[in-house]
């Protein structure tokens, strides 16, 4: 793993002007006058987003630049008329949508059209990227951008970190996540920046050849480094005790030997030190038919988070949860038999909903599936609808819906904001 120099390791250049001045306690116990930004890049599949969210999981505020970029060029987003009045209707689909790939097809083969497409999305990802690091609460942001280097942004970064990898993992990713073929794949590659140059610009990096728990190592490692004062194992927040009612519905669920009577409920947002508990505790719920390992679960931190809800030290119900570009997703929900699913969902989702805010989302989509049947007066009670990806009135929701839901899943739909980050002009 390279690092920068000890004198830059110990901490970020704070000397240097930035346009977020709040106030942030200093590792040393002075006092930083702005936040502190990592601007993080690497080449096609070699997970970027994964070490991203490695970093939310341990306190950073997480922002996908080329998220927001797409983002912006949607419909009812700021660059979308703009988009289509230089472009033209030809590059729109059957709904009316900017189809990307017809985008793409016109300005990758043209540098001029290239720069007159960047020169009207990039002020509003700026924009937004503003806003998102100015009312986030965190000390520290991460930014993830695949031109970031390339771009005036790499001058706005504290740190520059790079994730690297073979181009044997890049073929293999390539070809289990978007289907391509080996030589698709090493065409896409072939047309990007070189990782060793990436590299030799980059403050940190990291290899993402090995297991995922390599890369936690490796991320958890330079975060302390940087920051060993902040607080990476999650606190449980009490919740009031189990009612003593539940005990005999327990009983006639057939969950013998669970007594909760008298337990003090918990609600935790999970990390990796619980992954091996999670991941048994999901295989016995679901009678074998979704067996999971330690390992299968700290890959599934390189994509969603976990809420848990305690009685004791014993996990009774989880939620698996994640926010991508300004939209909260829940697809995976276990409870116990014996845990009422009323007080399941009031703290579990609570404690979602109170995260996403914090995370800035805009709404928040659940996904229940048929096996799980859950009286829809339940969520109704929480103040979530069910709806379908087509009545959701932002495109943004509509587009996050569309791509998360499972087959045969039911969604309950619940807006968390009423401002929006990318609001139509």
């Amino acid at each position: 793993m390279k690092l920068a120099a000890a004198d830059r390791l110990g901490g970020f250049d704070i000397r240097r002007e930035c346009e977020y001045n709040e106030t942030h306690p200093r590792l040393d116990g002075k006092t930083l006058t702005k936040k502190q930004l990592i601007g993080l890049t690497g080449n096609i599949a070699t997970g970027k987003s994964v070490v991203r969210r490695m970093l939310e999981h341990l306190g950073a505020y997480g922002i996908d630049a080329d998220a927001l970029g797409h983002r912006v060029i949607s419909m009812g987003a700021p660059g979308y008329q703009p988009v289509v009045d230089e472009f033209g209707k030809y590059i729109l689909d059957e709904r009316g949508e900017i189809d990307r790939t017809k985008l793409g097809n016109l300005v990758f083969s043209d540098p001029a059209a290239l720069a007159k497409l960047e020169a009207i999305v990039h002020p509003f990802v700026r924009q937004a990227m503003d806003h998102l690091i100015k009312n986030s609460s965190q000390n520290v942001v991460v930014v993830e951008a695949i031109k970031l280097l390339e771009s005036p942004l790499r001058e706005r970064m504290d740190s520059i970190w790079v994730v690297t990898s073979s181009e044997e993992a890049q073929i293999g990713r390539l070809a289990r996540k978007r289907g391509m073929s080996a030589a698709d794949a090493r065409q896409r590659m072939a047309h990007q920046t070189a990782q060793g140059e990436k590299a030799a610009a980059a403050d940190v990096v990291i290899h993402n050849d090995g297991s995922v728990e390599e890369t936690w190592q490796q991320v958890y490692a330079i975060w302390k480094g940087l920051f060993p004062d902040e607080e990476t194992q999650p606190l449980m927040k009490a919740v009031r005790p189990v009612a003593s009612g539940q005990t005999a519905a327990a009983a006639a669920s057939g969950a013998a030997g669970l007594d909760l009577t008298g337990k003090q409920l918990g609600v935790m947002r999970a990390g990796p030190r619980q992954a091996e508990e999670i991941a048994a505790f999901i295989t016995r719920l679901s009678g074998g038919k979704k067996s999971l390992s330690r390992t299968d679960v700290m890959a599934q931190f390189g994509e969603k988070a976990y809420m848990l809800l305690r009685a004791d030290q014993q996990i009774v119900a989880l939620v698996g949860w994640q926010v991508e570009n300004l939209v909260t997703r829940t697809d995976d929900l276990w409870v116990e038999p014996a845990i009422s699913m009323e007080t399941t969902l009031e703290h579990l989702f609570g404690e979602v909903e109170s995260a996403s805010k914090e995370l800035q989302a805009e709404a928040i989509l659940v996904f229940v599936l048929d096996g799980q049947a859950l009286e829809k007066r339940m969520w109704e009670g929480l103040g979530y609808e069910q709806r379908v990806p087509e009545s959701l009135g932002v495109n943004a929701w509509q587009e996050a819906a569309r791509a998360s839901m499972p087959k045969g899943a039911v969604m309950y739909f619940k807006q968390l904001r009423i401002d929006r980050v990318l609001r139509p002009i």
